[in-house]
C-alpha cells in the first residue's frame, strides 16, 4: 500500500520532475517509453554517483550526518546492526575512515545502496549535504571571479622582479609588536631601525601563513600580520589569493573571502552573510559558505584603513550571521569569535593600528619585511636596465643615506627610483635632490607636467605651472584635511568637496598621486603612498598658511585668530610636539623642506617663492626648540619627537649643529660637549650616520647623565663600543634595562676600561636572563671580582645567545672560575672565553680542566645521532689564561683535558708559573690532540728538558700552527730537538724562539733543519747572543733554504 502510494504522488508531480524518495520509485516521466532501465543500468548510475562524490563524502560528512545517514539506511534495511557497529568502529574517531567504511559496504549492495545514499543527501537540507553537491562548482566559479578582479587590479609594485615579490621575500614571526611599532610614525620606524627588523626571528614561507607551525598545534584562527605603509600587505594579500585560486597554496581551505576595511567604510549596518552577498554576488548561498561545514578563511586588508575604530570593551555582542549590527561591531565579533566562530580570520594593518586588537585574540603575528641593500641594489637594476644611470642612482643612494633606508619600503623605492630616473634622463640642472622634501617635490612635479595638456608645440612654463595648480592644489586640500582626521581613503564625494577634478584623478598622470581602488560594493581612492599624501599636505598648509587667519588644524568654523606663516608655523610644529603617536612628524618635515629654495622650486608655481629669511628664522626657531647649545650635560631621554627636530632641521638644510656633533662623533672629541641640543644632534646622528651603523663608537665621553639621555636611541646600535666611559654600577643599571628590552637591536657591546663591580654585574646577569640578541659581551679591565663572576655565571647557564665574553683582568679569582666552570658543563653556545689576568690559581684551572673533559665524556656516552648533532656545537675555540699564577698542577689539569678535548683551538698560557712536569704534561697532549692550532707558552720555564718534550710531540702532531717558547731558556740542546723536529713536522707555520740563549751553534741547528721543511713562514731568532756576523750567516741560509719564510734575527 506504501509504494501504491508513492507511485501515485509521483505520478501528481509536473512531467519534467523526478521523485526522490526511494531509488526503486524514481520515474523520469519524460524517459524513454520503451520500459524502465536495465539492473546493470541503475548498478551504473549509483556507483558513478558515489564514486564522482566520494571526496565530498569523505571532507564534509560530519559525526551527526554520518549517524543521520546510519539511521536512514538502517530504516531501508541496507544496514544491519552488525554493519552500524562495524561502520562506527572501523575508522576509530576519523570520520572520513568511516565513511569509507560504509561506501565499501554500500557498493557491495548495489544497485539499492548506493540509490539511497543518493537519495539520502540530494532531499537532505543540511550543509553538509548541500556541500557534497555543490562544492566543487561553487569554488571553480569562485576562483575564475576572484582571478578576474585581480587581473583588474593595480599593484603599485608591478615592476617588481619576482624574486621581491611580497611572497618571495616570505613573512615574519613575530612574538609582539615592539614599542616602536605600536607607538611611532611609520617612517619614524624605519628611520630609528635603520631599516632592519628586529633580528632573530623566524622565517615563515607564504603558503604555511593559515597551516600549523608543528605536528602537535593546530591551525590559527586569527592570523595577523603587520607592516609599514607600503611594505606590500596588500600586494601579499592579492598574492596569496592568486595562488589559492590556482591550488598552490592552502587546499584545505575551501573559500577565500578577500575583503579591504575600506570598502566597509561605505557601510554603516550589515550582516555576516549580506556582507558576503555584496562583496561576491556569484556566490548564491553565502550561509552555506559560512556555516563552518567548510573550512573558509575571511581576510580583512588594511584595518588602518578603517573609519571606524574598533572598541573591543564595549562592542555589542552579536552571535547571529543574519543579524545586522553596526559594521564595527561586525568586525568585533567576528574577530572575537562570537561570530563565525569556524571561520578562519587573516587581517592586515599598519602596526600602531594592530595594537588596537587584544593580544589573546591572535594566534598568529607575522610581519613583512622590508627590502635590504641588496634588494634595492637588485631592483634597481631591474627598474633601471641602462647601466649608467643605475650606477648613479646607487652612488647617489649611498652617499645619501636616508633616501638608501627610506627605499627599504618597496613602494617608497619604486618613487625614489622614477624620480630620479627621470631627472636624470631630463638633464636637471640642479642636480639630484638631497633631501626627502626635494625627491618628493620633483616627483610631484613629474607628475604634474605628464598630465599637462600637449600640443605640437613644447609645453610652455605657464601650461606646466597650470597643470601644477589644477592637479596639485586641490590634492593637498583633500590630503591635509584627510591627514589631520586619520583619513587615508576618499569616496568621489569626499574628491569633489575638496575641489578635486574626477577626470584630472583619475587619468594616467594623476593616478600616479592618486589611485583608485574598485570593488563590488565601493569605489575608493587613497594617495600611491603615505608620504606622498603629507607631503602634499605640507604643501597645503605651507600655501594656505600665509593668507589664514585661523588655525588651519581646527575642524570647527572659529578659533583664535593666527596672522601669517610664522605663527602657522609654529602651530604646525606644537601639535606635532604633543602627538605622542608621532602621526605629525612627516609632515612638519616636509613643511620645515619647502622654506628651503631648492626644494619649493620645483613646485614655484604652486608653493610661491620665499625670500631666504623664513629659512633663517625657521632654522632658528627649531634649533632653540631642541635646548641651549651650552650648559648641563644631559638631562631627561631625548625623545623621537625631539629628534624628529634634528630631521626638520636637516630638510631645512640648517646643518651646523648636526655637522659639529657629526665631526665631533669622527674624531672622538664628544667628551664634555653634551649638552642638551647636542644630545638630541647625537640621537639623530645615531639613526642616520653611515659611521654609526657598523658601529656606534661613543667611548670616553658618556656619563650617567648622557647615557640617560640617549638611552632610547642606544636600543638600535648593533655594535656598542662604551669603553672608558668610568661607568659605575648604577650606569649598569641603565645599560641593563637597556638590553632587557623587547626592542633591543644590541648584538655586541664594549664595556672595557670602566669601573664596574659586583652590582654592575649583577645588573647585567638581570639583562642576561631575558636578552635574545646580544652575542659579544667585553668587560675587559673592570672590578666585577668573584662576586660578579657567580651572577654572570647563573645567567649564562641560562643564555643561549652570547658566544664570546671577555673576563680579562677583573680579578676573578679561583671562586669565580669555578662559577664559569660550572657554566661550561651546560652552555652549549659560548665559543670564546677569555679570562686572562685573573689570578685563577690551581684549584680555577683545575675546574676548568674538568669542565672541559667532562663535557667531551658526556658526549661520548650520549647514543651515536645525538653525538653527531651535539658535536655540530663547539664548546669552547678560545681559551685565554695568561698571567693567572698558574703552576703545573693547575696546568697538568688543562693538558689531561687537552688530550681529550678535540674542539679547542688556541691556548694562551703565558706569564705563568709553569715548569718542566707541566710543559711535558702539555707536549704529550699534543701526541693525541688534532684540533689545537696555537700554543703560546712565552715565559713560563720550560727548560731544554721541556723544549725536548715539546719537540718529541712535534714530530707527531699535525694540527698545530703556531708556538710561542720566547724566554724559556731552552739553550742549544733545546734547538737541536727543536730542528730535528722540523725536518718531519709540515705543518708548523711560526715559531719563535726569541730569547732562548741558543747562541751561534743552537741557531744554525735551526737554520738546516729548513732545508727539508718549507711549511714555516715566521720564525724569530732575536736575544738568542749570536751577533752581527752570525745573524747575516744564519739568515742567508734560511733565506737559501727556505725563501718563503719571514726571518727576525
Amino acid at each position: 500500500m506504501q509504494r501504491k502510494l508513492r507511485l501515485f504522488s509521483c505520478a501528481l508531480l509536473g512531467r519534467s520532475e523526478r521523485v526522490t524518495w526511494q531509488r526503486d520509485c524514481y520515474m523520469d516521466l519524460q524517459s524513454n517509453p520503451g520500459g524502465p532501465p536495465s539492473k546493470s543500468d541503475r548498478d551504473a548510475h549509483g556507483s558513478v554517483w558515489v564514486h564522482q562524490h566520494q571526496q565530498q563524502l569523505q571532507r564534509f560528512t560530519t559525526a551527526s550526518f554520518l549517524r543521520r545517514m546510519l539511521s536512514h539506511l538502517r530504516v531501508q534495511e541496507l544496514l544491519s546492526v552488525v554493519d552500524e557497529m562495524r561502520v562506527e568502529d572501523g575508522g576509530g574517531r576519523q570520520v572520513e575512515e568511516q565513511v569509507m567504511t560504509l561506501l565499501s559496504l554500500l557498493a557491495s549492495r548495489a544497485p539499492h545502496g548506493p540509490d539511497a545514499l543518493q537519495a539520502f543527501v540530494e532531499n537532505s537540507d543540511s550543509h553538509e549535504a548541500r556541500l557534497i553537491l555543490t562544492h566543487d562548482h561553487m569554488v571553480k566559479e569562485h576562483q575564475t571571479m576572484l582571478l578576474q578582479r585581480l587581473a583588474s587590479s593595480r599593484d603599485r609594485m608591478y615592476n617588481a622582479p619576482p624574486s621581491l615579490s611580497s611572497a618571495s621575500r616570505g613573512l615574519l614571526l613575530v612574538d609582539g609588536l615592539s614599542n616602536l611599532q605600536q607607538k611611532e610614525h611609520d617612517l619614524m620606524q624605519v628611520n630609528t631601525a635603520r631599516g632592519s627588523g628586529r633580528i632573530h626571528l623566524r622565517s615563515l614561507a607564504l603558503a604555511r601563513l593559515m597551516e600549523p607551525l608543528t605536528r602537535v598545534s593546530s591551525s590559527p584562527r586569527v592570523s595577523l600580520t603587520v607592516g609599514v605603509a607600503g611594505i606590500g600587505k596588500t600586494a601579499l594579500v592579492r598574492q596569496f589569493v592568486t595562488q589559492w585560486c590556482l591550488r598552490k597554496v592552502c587546499g584545505d581551505i575551501s573559500f577565500v573571502l578577500p575583503l579591504s576595511f575600506w570598502e566597509l567604510n561605505s557601510l554603516e549596518k550589515v550582516s555576516a552573510e549580506r556582507l558576503v552577498r555584496l562583496a561576491f554576488p556569484h556566490l548564491s548561498d553565502p550561509s552555506l559558505v559560512l556555516s563552518g561545514a567548510c573550512r573558509t578563511l575571511l581576510i580583512f586588508d588594511g584595518l588602518d584603513e578603517f573609519r571606524c575604530r574598533l572598541n573591543f570593551s564595549d562592542a555589542s555582542t552579536c552571535s547571529d550571521p543574519k543579524k545586522e549590527v553596526s559594521v564595527e561591531d561586525l568586525v568585533t565579533n567576528i574577530i572575537r569569535g562570537n561570530l563565525l566562530p569556524d571561520v578562519s580570520v587573516w587581517l592586515t594593518s599598519r602596526s600602531a593600528h594592530a595594537a588596537l586588537i587584544p593580544v589573546g585574540l591572535v594566534d598568529r603575528l607575522t610581519e613583512v619585511p622590508g627590502f635590504t641593500s641588496q634588494d634595492v641594489h637588485t631592483f634597481l637594476h631591474h627598474y633601471l636596465p641602462e647601466r649608467d644611470t643605475a650606477g648613479q642612482v646607487w652612488a647617489h643612494l649611498e652617499s645619501h643615506k636616508f633616501l638608501m633606508v627610506m627605499s627599504y619600503i618597496p613602494c617608497v623605492c619604486q618613487i625614489v627610483m622614477e624620480t630620479l630616473r627621470f631627472l636624470l634622463q631630463k638633464g636637471s640642472p640642479d642636480g639630484l635632490p638631497r633631501t626627502c622634501t626635494e625627491l618628493y617635490a620633483h616627483f610631484c612635479a613629474m607628475n604634474a607636467e605628464a598630465g599637462a595638456p600637449r600640443g605640437r608645440e613644447p609645453m610652455r612654463t605657464e601650461q606646466v605651472q597650470a597643470s601644477q595648480r589644477k592637479l596639485l592644489g586641490p590634492l593637498g586640500r583633500l590630503a591635509f584635511y584627510g591627514l589631520i582626521k586619520h583619513k587615508y581613503t576618499f569616496g568621489e564625494q569626499d574628491l569633489r568637496a575638496h575641489g578635486v577634478d574626477l577626470p584630472s584623478a583619475q587619468g594616467s598622470h594623476g593616478a600616479a598621486l592618486l589611485v583608485r581602488e574598485e570593488s563590488a560594493i565601493f569605489v575608493a581612492y587613497r594617495f600611491a603612498h603615505l608620504t606622498v599624501q603629507e607631503f602634499l599636505a605640507a604643501t597645503f598648509y605651507h600655501v594656505s598658511s600665509k593668507r589664514a587667519i585661523f588655525d588651519l588644524f581646527s575642524e570647527s568654523a572659529m578659533s583664535w585668530p593666527k596672522l601669517g606663516f610664522q605663527n602657522h608655523f609654529r602651530n604646525a610644529l606644537q601639535r606635532s610636539q604633543q602627538d605622542d603617536g608621532g602621526h605629525l612628524d612627516v609632515l612638519v618635515r616636509f613643511l620645515a623642506g619647502l622654506l628651503s629654495p631648492s626644494a619649493a622650486k620645483p613646485l614655484a608655481a604652486l608653493v610661491g617663492k620665499d625670500d631666504c629669511s623664513q629659512q633663517v628664522w625657521a632654522g632658528g626657531f627649531l634649533q632653540s626648540l631642541l635646548g641651549p647649545t651650552g650648559g648641563s650635560e644631559g638631562g631627561a631621554a631625548v625623545s623621537l619627537r625631539e629628534v624628529n627636530l634634528a630631521y626638520c632641521l636637516q630638510e631645512l638644510k640648517h646643518t651646523e649643529l648636526l655637522w659639529k656633533v657629526e665631526e665631533a662623533l669622527s674624531s672622538g672629541s664628544l667628551a664634555g660637549t653634551l649638552s642638551r641640543s647636542h644630545c638630541v644632534a647625537l640621537a639623530y646622528l645615531l639613526q642616520v650616520s653611515p659611521e654609526c651603523r657598523q658601529e656606534t663608537n661613543l667611548s670616553d665621553c658618556l656619563n650617567y647623565s648622557t647615557v640617560k639621555c640617549l638611552l632610547p636611541q642606544l636600543l638600535y646600535c648593533s655594535h656598542l663600543r662604551l669603553e672608558n666611559n668610568h661607568f659605575k654600577d648604577n650606569v649598569m643599571e641603565l645599560l641593563g634595562s637597556l638590553l632587557s628590552a623587547k626592542d633591543c637591536q644590541v648584538q655586541k657591546i664594549s664595556l672595557a676600561d670602566n669601573s664596574i663591580g659586583n652590582l654592575g654585574a649583577k645588573a647585567l646577569s638581570r639583562a642576561l636572563l631575558v636578552n635574545r640578541t646580544l652575542t659579544a659581551l667585553d668587560l675587559r679591565s673592570n672590578n666585577i671580582g668573584a662576586k660578579g663572576a657567580r651572577f654572570l655565571a647563573e645567567a649564562l647557564k641560562m643564555n643561549q645567545a652570547l658566544v664570546s665574553i671577555n673576563f680579562q683582568n677583573n680579578a676573578i679569582g679561583e671562586e669565580g672560575t669555578r662559577a664559569l666552570a660550572d657554566v661550561l658543563l651546560v652552555n652549549r653556545k659560548l665559543v670564546s672565553l677569555n679570562l686572562c689576568s685573573n689570578q685563577l690559581g690551581d684549584g680555577g684551572a683545575t675546574a676548568l680542566a674538568q669542565a672541559l673533559v667532562e663535557n667531551r665524556t658526556l658526549l661520548s656516552l650520549q647514543s651515536v645521532v645525538l653525538l653527531l648533532l651535539l658535536l655540530l656545537l663547539l664548546l669552547l675555540l678560545l681559551l685565554l689564561l695568561t698571567a693567572n699564577l698558574l703552576h703545573d698542577e693547575g696546568v697538568q689539569a688543562i693538558a689531561g683535558a687537552i688530550g681529550v678535548n678535540q674542539s679547542l683551538t688556541s691556548l694562551h698560557l703565558q706569564w705563568n708559573f709553569i715548569k718542566v712536569g707541566a710543559t711535558k704534561a702539555l707536549a704529550h697532549a699534543l701526541t693525541s690532540n688534532t684540533a689545537l692550532n696555537l700554543l703560546d707558552l712565552q715565559g713560563v720555564s720550560a727548560g731544554r728538558s721541556g723544549a725536548i718534550a715539546m719537540a718529541t710531540a712535534l714530530m707527531v702532531n699535525h694540527s698545530l700552527h703556531t708556538l710561542d717558547l720566547r724566554g724559556n731558556s731552552i739553550g742549544m740542546e733545546g734547538a737541536k730537538a727543536l730542528a730535528s723536529a722540523l725536518k718531519h713536522n709540515h705543518s708548523l707555520k711560526s715559531l719563535n724562539l726569541q730569547e732562548n740563549g741558543l747562541g751561534m751553534d743552537g741557531a744554525i741547528f735551526i737554520a738546516t733543519a729548513l732545508r727539508a721543511n718549507h711549511q714555516l713562514t715566521y720564525i724569530n731568532l732575536q736575544g738568542n747572543g749570536i751577533g752581527e756576523s752570525g745573524a747575516k750567516v744564519i739568515s742567508d741560509t734560511i733565506r737559501t733554504n727556505s725563501p718563503d719564510c719571514v726571518v727576525m734575527i
